[in-house]
């Protein structure tokens, strides 16, 4: 079952649809990449599922239940804007969100020690706010966004703002929490992030939803039919061999006589076509089929809906 459903939703602001017609699902132990550019409509979204606003017409769920105000508190929420009280002692202030959560105050104190323990943050307790720095900070509202060990994670760009250890850290944490059955909504930029942690995505343009799927089947549908052929010989030869059914879309020199060409097949030919076609003139080393990047993903994505839309 999935544990967030949102369905049909729609939420327009003074003439300007913010959403139209938005329906995802993320599963237990899944982390669902909410993408899209500035402005798509990604943060409308999150704080419709937040209860912070109504949508027009559509329905969440939460664990096949239309959610309610109090459903909230199932939910563990990182903004991208960071919301801690600057002259408040850190301590203080994460027992402070934890009761906020219903949490009992020994319970919470269990596991803010637990917390502080793993990032090795102890010496933090009585510092305020206003005297950490912005990664430090964000180490503090992640702690206040899963101690209370929410069945469903909003993260909002969770990685800003981190040096490369610290986001190796959150990272972890945020796989470790999947493992343990956590259903995780990720809205970032960072393809990147994308690439290495999301099961799944949905890419929102211009308040539609333009692409809703598993990561590899997404990439899949992306493919060009192009493959890297690395090769010892001539780049001139290995062209010319191409010819009429085959597109060399680029290539790259290793070296002297070394290089790898980016060939694209064309009028339904197959690979064991391309090979019997440049083995003659080249020695191949290797061949390997060109999976689309999520950023060339994102981008092609993008790009088309908008070339169909002007058209």
């Amino acid at each position: 079952m999935e544990v967030l459903r949102v369905e049909n939703i729609v939420k327009q602001y003074a003439g300007h649809t913010a959403l139209d017609d938005i329906s995802i699902g993320t599963k237990k132990g899944e982390i669902f990449g909410l993408l899209g550019p500035n402005g798509a409509g990604k943060t409308t979204l999150i704080r419709v599922i937040n209860q912070i606003i109504g949508p027009d017409s559509g329905k969440v769920f939460l664990d096949g239940k239309p959610i309610h105000p109090e459903d909230v508190a199932k939910i563990g929420y990182l903004p991208e804007e960071r919301g801690l009280y600057k002259k408040m002692k850190v301590y203080d202030q994460v027992m402070y969100f934890a009761r906020l959560k219903g949490m009992g105050k020994v319970e919470a104190k269990r596991k803010i020690d637990h917390w502080f323990e793993k990032f090795e943050i102890t010496s933090w307790y009585n510092r305020k706010v206003e005297e950490l720095s912005k990664g430090m900070a964000q180490k503090i509202q992640f702690i206040i966004t899963v101690l209370h060990e929410p069945k469903l994670l909003i993260l909002d760009e969770p990685f800003s703002g981190f040096d490369p250890i610290n986001a190796q850290l959150i990272r972890n944490e945020i796989l470790e929490l999947k493992k343990n059955g956590a259903s995780i909504l990720l809205s970032t930029h960072n393809m990147n992030s994308v690439e290495e942690i999301c099961d799944s995505i949905a890419l929102i343009d211009q308040s539609k939803l333009i692409l809703n799927g598993k990561l590899a089947e997404v990439k899949k549908e992306f493919k060009s039919n192009t493959y890297a052929v690395q090769f010892k010989g001539m780049t001139f030869g290995f062209a010319n061999a191409l010819f009429a059914d085959f597109s060399l879309e680029k290539s790259e020199q290793i070296d002297e006589d070394r290089a790898v060409a980016y060939v694209k097949l064309l009028k339904g030919n197959t690979l064991n076509h391309l090979l019997k076609t440049v083995m003659p003139v080249v020695e191949i080393e290797s061949i390997n089929e060109v999976i689309p990047s999520m950023k060339d993903v994102f981008i092609q994505a993008v790009q088309g809906k908008k070339g169909g839309n002007d058209e």
